[in-house]
């Protein structure tokens, strides 16, 4: 088995307990605290903490630790874990996936209330705030999309991996929907994080739609410097009658 297959590695929580220094002098005393960190393993050597937020699940910003540190500085709370964060996590899994089934069969008002359901136990849950953007996007209401497009740009595992298929969803429903503008300061952000063929081509079909044929040429002729076998690229420069900037080899 490869270590993509073994990894991520779910390990649950885990405390971390510091002392801090309060006041000064004669008035100086020391404070006993506890943070509680949701935990994976990434690889054999690097561990990952997220703090748990007040409703005990996964919430903010990512951490990761070589696994001298990690075993050094945190210590295992299964009962916590299984009390607390896992009834949670269930509870959040289940408002995604019903609020997911309401979107696809087009109850927007229905899905829009459970994806705010599951924004009220973690504010910050990336497949909540794509959800609730598409219901917006659909709806076509500019002024409460616009409001999560910048929740969903400030949060760092947005275009991660683990998030793409969810993120391809959102751009199509933004240019379907003839979001343009927003459409674009996403793919656009998305391709600061990390440059890709298809990206590149979606970016071509906003500027495509928006009448924008040179940038959209332009974008085909940088996915197919990424990816030549990139066929639907191709088909699509000869659309618009652009010519590859690269040779295929032989």
């Amino acid at each position: 088995m490869s270590d993509s297959e073994l990894y991520p590695e779910i390990l649950g929580v885990y405390s971390l307990q510091q002392e801090t220094t309060v006041g000064v002098g004669g008035t100086q005393s020391f404070k006993h605290q506890v943070t509680y960190w949701y935990v994976r393993r990434l690889s054999e050597d690097v561990y990952e903490v997220q703090p748990l937020n007040a409703h005990h699940v996964p919430s903010g910003i990512r951490r990761e630790h070589p696994e001298l540190d990690f075993l050094r500085m945190y210590v295992p709370e299964p009962d916590y874990y299984r009390t607390h964060t896992v009834p949670a996590l269930n509870s959040l899994n289940r408002k995604l996936k019903e609020g997911e089934t309401l979107l696809d069969i087009g109850r927007l008002d229905d899905a829009e209330r459970m994806f705010i359901k599951a924004l009220m136990i973690d504010d910050l849950n990336v497949p909540a705030n794509y959800g609730l953007g598409e219901v917006y996007s659909e709806k076509k209401d500019f002024r409460r999309l616009k409001r999560v497009i910048d929740t969903l740009l400030g949060l760092d595992q947005v275009f991660c991996k683990e998030q793409k298929s969810r993120f391809n969803r959102f751009g199509i429903s933004l240019r379907k929907n003839g979001h343009y503008e927003e459409s674009l300061r996403f793919y656009e952000r998305a391709l600061q994080v990390a440059e890709d063929d298809h990206l590149h081509f979606n970016v071509a079909r906003v500027h495509y739609e928006k009448g924008a044929v040179d940038k959209c040429i332009s974008h085909l002729q940088r996915a197919l410097e990424l990816n030549p076998d990139f066929s639907e690229a191709e088909k699509f420069l000869r659309y618009c009658g652009g010519s590859a900037s690269v040779q295929r080899a032989g």
